[in-house]
This record gives structure tokens, C-alpha cells and sequence, in this order.
């Protein structure tokens, strides 16, 4: 059996990992020409559905060199008016357990992690442009005239992939109507008191008059621009860095990352194609009675660092028949990031997929009926997440609406005010949230065997 990955993303990488694991031959083709190349975005939080999926998936060194190069966990989940007042903060009890734990990573630096092994399965300047079915194999079609075939082929090409275009032209991703614009600034000791304690040490959203959203993320790392280790750090983190042959830090200082986010109309007509500077002056266009100190911030970001994006979702749709190719991650079921499981859905799928995968290896299953199987549980899963992201990142939403938008903000900061002064409340609310990133669910546990050994024919005499 091989299998065809088209997209080097999160969930493409960590379901080649586990493949290769398990002994099962696969090759990922990636656009990127470089694999210094898609370093796009900053953090990423991986909760223990996502950890426990890479623990699965990943050989023991990598995964360990993967909690090592995480940023500082943060110690609170904050809200905020823009004025930096508090609404409702509430404390991230620590945990010391490596896999059933949030973690605060840069997206950069993981894909680096996730490229690391893979040397001999990852092709890179493999633009996908389409592919044949032919019985049980499957062909790929690459631009620069190459082709590849394979008994599977996974589409793990993001929100606009080329694969679902083709495979499943009425499984249509849509526009929100949200765009928002992404920065970063190093943290130096002007930067550092711009916010407050709880603000630094945590995770932080602030809804604002006129459906403005914005999120703070402080990320402190261990190691520094060349890749030491800071001062202090344990030795067995130190040495699992010093080794790590994949060490590319490309996203290494100390940063502040920000994201403002707002209804279309609230945007020029061109906002997409702005960058840089352009970007800076209308994000304090948009916040001009917010807290001095948040206005610095913007002032301060690193303009090369300024992005806008243009939120899109997935339209669910019914399961369709299954055959040789099938989807994981964005590719199916893109998501907004209003409840931050993107990157942790697809990466369920591909511990998912290597499973049915390992089945069809050992002889338990054919392979149609493993990738039903895969789906039928990915499709649950997966929209319902789709759905759940959405409705808290839409502009239909009414806060966004310019007279009901000011009294639901009202009533939306009066409840949370109620539950940051009622403990039992609010222990509550932090459970169900936990509980829905994954806390003490185990489902995603897989031991990856080497194949089974091949009894050798008997001697003909």
C-alpha cells in the first residue's frame, strides 16, 4: 500500500509521521519550494486531543523536542473591555503531564518540528493540479509535469484545496463576512508594560463597542535567536535541542501577537491587499478610544510582521460515497478560529486515518471500508467543530449590529462579570471548556506496531 499526501500542513506531516511509523509507505508533495518556505502565522494552541494525536503519531525524541520548544504556558484565560479592564479572568491550573496538556507553540517552529524525519517522504515544488482514478489506483498530477501513484490519495491541502475542488465540487467553504489583521513586536522592557500581570502571564480577548474583537498572546520561549538554550532551562531540554537535526528556530524571540478583528464593512474595500505600515494605521484607525497602552502596542508592532485575514468556514455537507481518496484538516472541514480547534481537528484526523490505515496494513480490513469508516467518524466530529467555530465568529452575530450590537456587548460583559465573582460558576465554565479541548478523553491513544513479519513461501520442490 502507498499513500499520496498532497499538503505538508499540520495534519498532512503528523499522519505521515505516523504512516512511516507504522511501516506503511507514503510520500507527501508539498507546493512550497523550500521547506523554509509557509512559515505563515504565529501562535498555535495545541490542546491534549492535539498532543495526545502527535504523541501517537510522532517518533518519542520528536515529540519530546516538541514539547520542548513550546512558549511558556500561560496561567490565565483573560476578558477584557478595551479599556483593560477586567471582566472575567480565570486561572490555567498547571500541569506538568507532557501529553494531556495545552501548549502555546509557534506555528513556524512546529512545522519545522513536523518536517523533521521526513527528509526522504516530503517533495517539495509539487504544485497539485489534479488527478485519475483508475480501479484501485490512484494517479496524481503535479505542474512541473510529474505525476505520482498510489493505492490512497489524502487531500491535506488546506481551506482552498484543489483536491475537495475537484472530489467534491459542492462542498463549498464561505466567506463570514470577518476580516482581521495580524501583528507581532518583540517583548522588551517597554513592551512587557504595556499590559498587566494577568494580561503577560495569559491568554487574553477583549470585545469592544462596534463588534471589535481583539486576542493578546504572550509567548515566551526557551531558547534564544541561535537556538540556545536560555540560562536556567533543565539540562534534558538543552540537550534535546542541541541535537534536534531538524533545528531551524524561525520564529525564536520572545513576541507579543495580536489579532484585531471586525466586520467587513468596518475595512476598506481593499483591505486584503494591504500590508505593513497600511495595515498598522488602520488597525489605530479602528481603536481610537481604546487604552493608551493597547495603542502602543500596535504602534510598536514590527510592520513586516502585518497581515489581514479573510475568515472562511466550511458549508457541512452529507456523507458521500467512499473511494481512494479522501480529505483530513482544512481540506474538509475549515473552521474559524473562534474556538481555537483547527489545528487540533485535523491533527484528530490524522491519528484517525493512520489507524484505519494500520488496520488495512494488518489485514483486519480492505481499504474502502477503513477510509468509510475514518470518514463517517471525521464528518461527525469535524462539522460539528465547523459549526460550533462559526457561531462565535460570524458577522450575523449581534453584537455586530450597530444598535443591538451595544446591549448584547452589555449583557454579554454583565454575565461574565457575574461568573468571575462566583467561583462555583466559574470552575464550571472552565471545565466545559476544557472538556471540550480534549481534557482527560483518550480516544486518540494509538500504539503504532511495526508490520507484522511475512511468513516466507514454502519451498517449492
Amino acid at each position: 500500500m502507498k499513500v499520496l499526501v498532497i499538503g505538508g500542513g499540520t495534519g498532512g506531516l503528523a499522519l505521515a509521521h505516523g504512516l512511516k511509523r507504522a511501516g506503511i509507505e507514503v510520500a507527501v508533495y508539498e507546493r512550497d519550494a523550500l521547506r523554509t518556505e509557509g512559515l505563515h502565522g504565529y501562535r498555535v494552541g495545541i490542546d491534549p486531543d492535539g498532543s495526545r494525536a502527535l504523541h501517537a503519531l510522532l517518533p518519542k525524541e520528536l515529540y519530546d523536542t516538541f514539547v520542548a520548544t513550546k512558549a511558556r504556558d500561560p496561567k490565565y484565560f483573560n476578558m477584557l473591555t478595551e479599556n483593560f479592564k477586567e471582566v472575567l479572568s480565570m486561572r490555567v491550573e498547571p500541569s506538568t503531564d507532557p501529553v494531556e496538556s495545552e501548549k502555546s507553540i509557534s506555528r513556524m517552529t512546529l512545522r519545522q518540528v513536523l518536517l523533521t524525519g521526513l527528509e526522504d517522504v516530503v517533495e517539495f515544488g509539487k504544485e497539485f493540479t489534479r488527478f485519475e482514478q483508475h480501479g484501485e489506483r490512484v494517479t496524481a498530477y503535479f505542474a512541473d509535469g510529474t505525476q505520482a501513484t498510489g493505492d490512497l490519495l489524502v487531500a491535506a491541502d488546506g481551506a482552498h484545496s484543489r483536491v475537495r475542488r475537484q472530489y467534491l465540487p459542492h462542498a463549498d467553504i464561505e466567506e463570514t463576512g470577518i476580516i482581521a489583521i495580524a501583528g507581532k513586536l518583540p517583548i522588551t522592557a517597554e513592551s512587557a508594560k504595556l499590559v498587566p500581570p494577568k494580561v503577560f502571564e495569559g491568554i487574553s480577548m477583549i470585545n469592544a463597542p462596534r463588534g471589535l474583537f481583539c486576542i493578546l498572546h504572550v509567548m515566551e520561549f526557551q531558547w534564544d535567536r541561535d537556538g540556545q538554550v536560555k540560562q536556567g532551562i533543565g539540562g534534558n531540554t538543552e540537550e534535546l535541542i542541541r541535537r534536534w537535526p531538524g533545528l531551524q528556530f524561525d520564529n525564536t524571540r520572545d513576541y507579543i501577537n495580536w489579532g484585531v478583528s471586525a466586520t467587513r464593512d468596518k475595512f476598506p474595500a481593499n483591505v486584503m491587499q494591504l500590508r505593513g505600515e497600511e495595515l498598522m494605521k488602520l488597525t489605530l484607525d479602528l481603536t481610537p478610544d481604546w487604552h493608551p497602552d493597547l495603542r502602543r502596542l500596535f504602534e510598536l508592532t514590527d510592520p513586516g510582521t502585518c497581515f489581514p485575514v479573510n475568515i472562511w468556514t466550511s458549508a457541512p455537507i452529507d456523507p458521500w460515497p467512499t473511494t481512494n481518496v479522501t480529505l483530513i484538516g482544512d481540506a474538509i472541514h475549515t473552521m474559524t478560529p473562534g474556538r481555537g480547534v483547527g489545528a487540533n481537528t485535523a491533527l484528530r484526523d490524522a491519528v484517525n486515518l493512520c489507524r484505519a490505515l494500520i488496520d488495512v496494513r494488518d489485514g483486519q480490513r480492505e481499504l474502502i471500508p477503513a477510509v468509510n469508516a475514518y470518514e463517517a467518524k471525521m464528518i461527525e466530529y469535524g462539522f460539528d467543530a465547523v459549526l460550533k467555530s462559526r457561531a462565535q465568529m460570524t458577522s450575523d452575530d449581534p453584537i455586530h449590529k450597530p444598535v443591538i450590537g451595544r446591549i448584547a456587548l452589555a449583557v454579554m460583559r454583565t454575565g461574565m462579570r457575574a461568573v468571575n465573582h462566583l467561583p462555583p460558576l466559574k470552575r464550571r465554565m472552565q471545565a466545559s471548556m476544557m472538556a471540550y479541548r480534549g481534557a482527560n478523553r483518550d480516544e486518540l491513544s494509538l500504539e503504532i506496531t511495526p508490520a507484522p513479519a511475512q511468513k516466507p513461501a514454502p519451498v517449492q520442490k
